[in-house]
């Protein structure tokens, strides 16, 4: 298993060994050990999310006040989505900077992004399936949204799908409905970089790194 820090600090693309045979395919999608590794600090596994999406469905940009904010460490077991983090963390060297993880059912990786970061995924197949591993529960009191198509951030949303059809974003009406990332600003909903590096950093010293 190979981890690969994103150019938003804070998140990681994680590629798994796959074992495969006549029978099929086995591989291992999270290990404690090697995320601990790779982010010095453990993943408070505290619920799981599903989510089947047709293609075109744009989800997110979703984020979680800090503290305790959400992690997620995010697969799809079946199709293929482009899954987007966003750093939203107002004084962060990289404001506003985003980067892109290809999930699918062929390489099979997996995402990884840290307390205090955006999350969207755009599905580019008919019926793909993104598992959600989440570090704090639905609270929907602290959780917020960026609208994905804020020309500001300027995220370049595939136009095709795997199999090469025009696709066009189909947004929820409460993403639809969602602040760009300057409103979010001024409406001080975003978190604070300081305030996330040092819930962080307590994280880690709860595991000795």
């Amino acid at each position: 298993m190979q981890y690969r820090e994103l150019s938003v600090p804070g998140a990681w693309e994680i590629t798994p060994q796959q074992h495969g045979d006549p029978r099929g395919v086995f591989l291992e999608y999270f290990t404690s050990a090697a995320f601990v590794e790779a982010t010095g600090h453990r993943f408070d596994l505290q619920q799981a999310n599903c989510s089947v999406s047709a293609a075109g469905v744009l989800r997110g940009i979703h984020f979680a006040d800090v503290p305790p904010g959400q992690a997620k460490y995010v697969t799809c077991a079946s199709g293929a989505v482009l899954d987007v983090v966003v750093d939203i963390r107002v004084g962060s060297p990289t404001f506003g900077r985003w980067d892109a993880v290809l999930l699918d059912d062929v390489d099979r990786r997996a995402i990884y992004l840290g307390e205090g970061l955006g999350h969207a995924f755009m599905s580019l197949e008919d019926g793909s399936t993104v598992l959600y591993l989440c570090s704090t529960g639905y609270s929907p009191g602290r959780e917020h949204g960026i609208h994905p198509l804020d020309p500001e951030l300027g995220i370049e949303w595939p136009s095709q799908d795997r199999q090469g059809r025009p696709i066009s974003p189909q947004l929820s009406a409460k993403d639809a409905d969602a602040p760009t990332l300057a409103q979010a600003r001024d409406q001080g909903l975003l978190p604070l970089d300081d305030v996330v590096r040092g819930y962080v950093d307590s994280l880690r010293a709860d595991t000795g790194h």
